[in-house]
């Protein structure tokens, strides 16, 4: 398993953030998440030192649907990065942190008219609309209350990046954004752009998530400034902005070639002020939104073993105490992940296994073909890299409860979110007094 930010080989048992698993797993027990705070706080840096322009202003904005807590936005605010939302719960969330609420930016492809309503009461940034029927609920919101909000349009720029399935969003038939290939989107453009209570800021677009073609991105850079050039042009009106989302890939396994953030951001700053030089487009302000970048190899989940089992076929089980209910992904979409005996880092590999959840499902399966040491009854694996999506998809299935998260670093534990408690999981159950 490849090694992230402060993981440590002491004596065969790893740390994070110079504690050891042993430690944290005794305190806190298992399943855990863990999250190397200076490994979030270095990716953050990362971003902020190289995606920047003498040409436009630049704004980093964390897409909190990979993970999000109070903890992580109070280290967003600590380095002035903005934040993203696709629900009134997320919303919420971010509210609650005490979190700059002009620095957040909301997202979606059907809001409600309370998550609508909500962004103005809460005096966000800005909305990024999908499609013209929201522009006419929120405008129609607005001006009842006669109150304003800045805006971006979100486009479908039709680019097919080289990911799964179920994370393109740039797909014609993508349920995100307007085309920009169809015939209405100039009419679309120039309401939001005729609107006396929205302010349309420019164009946002994302083309999937977990891509490791840079060229993609570039390409998305000229469509995405040509098509402003183009609108601006058409309808007389200046566009200053361009939203250009994340997707940028990570290592999960061996298989990805993840990308080079600190190169790849400079890459990128050079492609955009190039374009927009060539098109004659004086651009003010180009924003990014990584999520899974920053988070992703940040994170770990602690699992205890429990069983093992060799089946008549040979195939070989170590059962662990949790499972899709805390790492949906592999079931969901066959993602991939690494492993150790995080208590046998010093041993050798001699077993290859599957290591399997304890949920009542056939495809509750973490790791296919995993290579380890060899396992005990509580033995502790780690699970490398469960950072994004791991937290922000778990579930209760099987009435399992959900894991705490702790951060560490500098030798310190902090609980970020609680263990659930089997309160927790009847607190919203009511008797049937009609029986």
């Amino acid at each position: 398993m490849r090694y992230f930010g402060t993981m440590n080989n002491n004596n065969g048992t790893l740390e994070i953030g110079g504690i050891s698993v042993k430690k944290l797993a005794q305190k806190y027990k298992t399943p855990l998440y863990i999250i190397d705070q200076q490994l979030v706080e270095d990716n953050i840096l990362n971003y902020k030192n190289n995606f920047k322009s003498n040409l436009f202003e630049t704004e980093i904005v964390y897409a909190s649907k990979a993970f999000l807590s109070k903890g992580i936005c109070q280290l967003l605010s600590k380095y002035d990065l903005s934040i993203d939302a696709v629900s009134a719960g997320e919303l919420y969330t971010i509210k609650s942190s005490d979190f700059p609420m002009h620095k957040v930016h909301m997202h979606g492809n059907n809001k409600t008219i309370e998550e609508l309503k909500m962004c103005l009461d809460y005096n966000i940034g800005s909305v990024i609309l999908d499609n013209v029927e929201e522009f006419n609920l929120l405008n129609k919101i607005c001006e009842e209350i006669n109150k304003n909000m800045d805006v971006m349009l979100r486009l479908n720029i039709g680019i097919d990046a080289h990911t799964h399935e179920y994370i393109k969003t740039s797909k014609h038939s993508s349920k995100f954004g307007e085309s920009i290939f169809g015939d209405k989107v100039i009419d679309t453009i120039k309401k939001i752009s005729d609107s006396k209570h929205l302010n349309l800021l420019g164009f946002h677009c994302h083309i999937g998530s977990q891509i490791f073609d840079t060229k993609a991105f570039l390409e998305g850079i000229e469509v995405m400034i040509k098509f402003l050039k183009k609108t601006s042009e058409t309808l007389n009106i200046k566009i200053p902005e361009i939203n250009l989302g994340g997707g940028f890939g990570v290592y999960y396994t061996e298989e990805d070639v993840e990308i080079d953030i600190k190169s790849f951001m400079q890459e990128m700053i050079k492609h955009i002020e190039k374009i927009s030089q060539k098109e004659n487009v004086n651009l003010e302000k180009v924003t990014i939104e990584p999520g899974r970048s920053i988070i992703a190899n940040a994170g770990s989940t602690l699992y205890s073993v429990g069983y093992t089992k060799e089946t008549f076929s040979g195939l070989k089980y170590v059962f662990i105490d949790g499972g899709m209910s805390d790492n949906i992904r592999p079931a969901l979409y066959q993602a991939k992940y690494e492993a150790v005996v995080a208590n046998k880092l010093n041993d050798p590999l001699t077993e290859t296994v599957t290591i399997a959840g304890k949920c009542c499902e056939s495809g509750d399966l973490i790791i296919k073909d995993c290579h380890l040491a060899k396992t005990d009854f509580n033995d502790l694996i780690l699970v490398a890299s469960t950072g994004a999506y791991g937290y922000s998809m778990s579930n209760n299935y099987n009435k399992l409860v959900r894991p705490a998260v702790v951060f560490v670093k500098d030798s310190k534990a902090q609980l970020s979110i609680k263990r659930e408690t089997f309160e927790d999981l009847i607190k919203n159950d009511l008797p049937l007094e009609n029986l």
